[in-house]
């Protein structure tokens, strides 16, 4: 996408001279075209809420971290370890699940939440690294919610075993953000 915007950029900088008369209306759009492309270049991605919010998969987890009000906590310094449910693993929870917890039980909610989140930026290769040094009893992950779950290798696939002995297969790895990184799971894990 930014070669396309800078190849588009570029073609519009050159119909603009062909056609410019003055010499100096051709160096202050090149000048505008070159600040811009050095101000995306810059930017860098947002933060894991930012990053979730520009993602259509993540739907409902941006309207269940705002309803739990952690929408502050999560765009703050970190860095955090977010292991995000699509929303697709959303609508496998039992009809009006997440309704109701988005609308009537916001604590539950952020309990749930906060049991996906992990202090410290562990990357993909960090999470192997403990399963393979944690032996047959898989990776033991501090929640920021309090709780733990076990990441395990199944079949070649990071596995995640929640407190209630259900499992999530990270689907997706290193999805980073200013301060954190996302990994992708197929299912809600539950905290209890």
């Amino acid at each position: 996408m930014k070669k396309l915007t800078i190849a588009l950029a570029s073609a519009a900088s050159l119909a603009i001279v062909a056609c410019a008369e003055p010499a100096e209306e051709e160096n202050t759009m090149a000048d505008e075209t070159s600040m811009e492309d050095d101000a995306m270049a810059n930017e860098g991605p947002g933060t894991i809420v930012d990053v979730a919010s520009g993602n259509g998969d993540f739907s409902t987890l941006v309207t269940a971290v705002t309803a739990a009000e952690l929408g502050e906590t999560l765009s703050g310094e970190g860095p955090f370890t977010v292991f995000a449910p699509t929303n697709a693993a959303f609508d496998a929870l039992p009809d009006g699940t997440v309704d109701t917890l988005v609308n009537e039980d916001t604590e539950t909610l952020s309990s749930i939440l906060t049991y996906h989140v992990v202090e410290g930026n562990l990357m993909a290769a960090d999470v192997m690294s403990a399963i393979e040094g944690a032996g047959e009893e898989g990776y033991t992950v501090n929640t920021v919610g309090g709780g733990t779950f076990t990441a395990s290798v199944v079949d070649g696939n990071v596995v995640l075993t929640d407190a209630t002995g259900g499992t999530a297969t990270v689907t997706d790895t290193d999805i980073e953000a200013s301060n954190g990184v996302i990994h992708v799971i197929d299912t809600v894990l539950m905290p209890q």
